[in-house]
Formats: C-alpha cells, sequence, structure tokens
C-alpha cells in the first residue's frame, strides 16, 4: 500500500507533477525495543525543535485573532509583490557559502522569519540556520536546519495559495468557537498532534499517527467512553480485507508470529490452516490479537463514541512519532505518550500515572471511565496563527481544502 509523500506532492503544486512512496515497515529493533520499554519514557523526546509550543488551544478566541492578524500581514506580503523561491535546487546548510543563500536570505525575511537587517550575505551563518529551523516548525517540517527539496517546496508555495488557506481555516476556527467543555481533548488530523486543554491553557501536547489517506480519519466532535489497559485487539473487517489476507497468502505464519487468534462464526478457535486464504472466507471470521507489548494496540486503548470503529491507541514502535510523516494508521489515531494523556482524563480517580504503570506491568485487563463526560474533537485545520505571532501551516492531506492539494513533508529527512 502507497502512501503521498510529502515532498512529491509539494513539487507537484510547484511544478506539476505527483509520486508516492511506499508505506514504512516496523522494524525488528523496535519491537525489542517496545517489549524493553516498562515506563514508555524514551519516546517523550523524540527528535523535539527549539520552537516553544504556545499554551493557547487551537480553538481559542486568541487564535482566532492572531489568524485574522496573519492574513492582514499576507496580504501587505502579496501587495508588495510576495516571495520568489529559493533559487538553485542543491542542498543548503550550515557553514554553506553560495549565492543561492542570498536568495534564501530574502525569502526567509519576507516571511518574517529572519530580520531585514540580515540581508546580503551568501554564508549560511547561525542566524540563517535558527530561520530555517523557525520557518520548518512552522510548516510541520523536522526542524533540522538544513534547506532540502522539502523545504524548497514549502517555500516555494505562493503568497496567494496561503492567503487561501488562512482565510478558509479561519472560518473553521470560528466555527469552534462555542462551549468546548471547561477540559476536552482536540485532535488537529493535518498537525498530527493532540491538545489536552484544561480552562484555555494546553496542558500537555502530544503527537500522533493518524490515517493515510486512502483510510482518512474522520472529523467528528464525540466524548470518551472508557479506557482498556492491556487490551485484545479484534482486527478490523476493513484491515481483514486490505491488510491480513495479503498478508496470509505471503506469509503463512503471520497469524501464530504476531499472537492473533481465529474464531469461526460460531465462536470456536481454529487454526489458520482452516481458512482458505484466496477467498474471502477470512472475512466471516473473528481476529483477535493477545495483549502485550507485540499488541497492535499497543497497551492502551482510549474508546471514543462514534460511528466509524476509530479511537486513540498506544502502539509498539514507538519511533513513528518522530517521523515527520505521521499518516501512516487506518484511520484509528495512534497517541505519543499515551500513559500521560490517560492519567490526565482520569484525573479525579484511583488511576495515576504511577497506577496506570503498574496495572500495565501486571498484564491484567482493567478498564477505567473519567469522573466526568470529557468531549473529544478530531478536527482539520491547515492554517493558523498563534497569539505568539507564528502562522502555521500543515499539508491539506485529505483535499479538503478545495483549491489545490498541499503537502510538503516526505518520509525522508532533509538532515
Amino acid at each position: 500500500m502507497s502512501d503521498i509523500s510529502r515532498r512529491s506532492l509539494l513539487t507537484g503544486l510547484a511544478a506539476g507533477a505527483a509520486a508516492t512512496v511506499l508505506a514504512r515497515g516496523a522494524s525488528a529493533q523496535e519491537v525489542v525495543l517496545g517489549q524493553m520499554e516498562m515506563r514508555e519514557r524514551y519516546d517523550s523526546g523524540a527528535r523535539s525543535i527549539s520552537i516553544a509550543k504556545s499554551a493557547s488551544p487551537t480553538f481559542s478566541p486568541y487564535t482566532v485573532q492572531a489568524t485574522e492578524n496573519a492574513i492582514q500581514q499576507y496580504a501587505q506580503i502579496a501587495a508588495q509583490g510576495g516571495w520568489q523561491p529559493v533559487s538553485g535546487n542543491g542542498r543548503l546548510k550550515l557553514g554553506t557559502r553560495s549565492p543561492d543563500v542570498v536568495s534564501l536570505r530574502q525569502r526567509l525575511i519576507v516571511t518574517g522569519d529572519l530580520a531585514p537587517s540580515l540581508a546580503g550575505s551568501d554564508i549560511f551563518d547561525s542566524y540563517v540556520d535558527g530561520a530555517v529551523r523557525r520557518f520548518q516548525a512552522r510548516h510541520g517540517i523536522l526542524a533540522s536546519g538544513v534547506i532540502g527539496p522539502t523545504s524548497r517546496a514549502a517555500m516555494a508555495i505562493p503568497v496567494d495559495v496561503r492567503q487561501k488557506q488562512l482565510d478558509l481555516n479561519l472560518v473553521r476556527l470560528r466555527a469552534m468557537g462555542g462551549n468546548l467543555g471547561a477540559r476536552y481533548v482536540m485532535m488537529n488530523i493535518p498537525a498530527t498532534e493532540l491538545e489536552a486543554v484544561n480552562n484555555g491553557v494546553v496542558e500537555s501536547r502530544h503527537n500522533t499517527v493518524i490515517g493515510k489517506p486512502d483510510r482518512q480519519s474522520p472529523v467528528m466532535s464525540t466524548f470518551v467512553q472508557n479506557i482498556n489497559f492491556n487490551p485484545f485487539w479484534t482486527v478490523p473487517v476493513s484491515i481483514i480485507k486490505k491488510d491480513l489476507i495479503p498478508k496470509m497468502q505471503e506469509e503463512p505464519t503471520y497469524l501464530a508470529d504476531h499472537h492473533i487468534r481465529i474464531y469461526n462464526p460460531q465462536g470456536q478457535e481454529i487454526q489458520a490452516d482452516q481458512v482458505n486464504w484466496n477467498s474471502d472466507d477470512a472475512t466471516r471470521m473473528r481476529f483477535t490479537q493477545d495483549p502485550g507489548f507485540g499488541n497492535s494496540l499497543g497497551t492502551v486503548r482510549i474508546n471514543i463514541a462514534n460511528q466509524y470503529g476509530v479511537y486513540m491507541h498506544d502502539t509498539p514502535y514507538k519511533s513513528v512519532f518522530g517521523s515527520e510523516y505521521r499518516f501512516d494508521s487506518s484511520g484509528c489515531a495512534r497517541v505519543q505518550n499515551v500513559r500521560d494523556l490517560c492519567a490526565w482524563i482520569l484525573q479525579g480517580t484511583p488511576y495515576t500515572r504511577d497506577k496506570i504503570d503498574e496495572v500495565i506491568r501486571s498484564g491484567a485487563r482493567q478498564d477505567a471511565q473519567p469522573v466526568a463526560k470529557l468531549p473529544v474533537y478530531w478536527t482539520y485545520i491547515t492554517a493558523w496563527a498563534t497569539p505568539e505571532g507564528m502562522v502555521q501551516f500543515r499539508d491539506d492531506v485529505y483535499d479538503k481544502d478545495g483549491y489545490q492539494s498541499l503537502s510538503v513533508v516526505t518520509k525522508e529527512d532533509e538532515g
């Protein structure tokens, strides 16, 4: 199954072409790390950037006002002629000396990422490095400080397209300006990020992995039903059809290797060799994966009320949260540092962070509910501004903006 490459799509926007890249596979080393990782701490610092995050929620009057200001700022940029793409096509990084750096400086100055007084030099110095990192952070690109095809493509998107994004998303932001609740969870799908909000303050943020473009995570307003610790995973029919049957045709021991049991329509456990994998027989069976660190849900499943059969969960493969391209699920949301989020959801119950660790270490199946109904919003915001003046843009991965597909980050690093 192929995923849309952010680099190739954005290059397509600038040059009229698009391409795909192969889906990422999990390594054996990642499985070992998942099994060893008893306190789930190491993924907390996955390739952090140097740009401070705003404490203001994406859905707040401050964000609306800041986005209105950004629209005025970009209108002024457009009135002054916009910007030009960075010249050349080579990689630029700290220490590089090139005429292309002069062009890069000018591009960064136009959008306020670099001070105007720093124009002219052809040396990629620490000032340019910091400005590049700021630009990358604002566009959901790994803030490496290296200019490669991804950043070049993002810088080539014309100002009028960015204006349209801001205008459209201001409408979306205003539409969510009602009473969302004192405490709520908000996941912005294009940003692959989740906010835990309490009384108008973001108390924690979590990277997420969300649905592939052909298996989209839905936009919805819902609430937390309960949390399962050490859950079983029942394989959805869509995954049985698209993934499991083809996998069994290639690897007959796949189910056994991944501790997945098969139950026939009468509820009796059967063996893999009793199923005709060259037919649709498997779609009438129930497939259940045993709890444990190899489980596709990891150690936690957060159930939310919805008609789509999606939920939020852990994963045994924590390195995915450090990737720029995190559109890799079948519609559900994998959540970084999910135990911290669970402790936040379950405030006021016996399930403290330490208690959650204890339950997971025990391997016992347990369920917990929040003390009060907790709203959850899965949203689609591709452009906004923070009260601190950071104008943010993200990929229109699902083509919901309606005027042109925008995508910038690939599964490859620029650094």
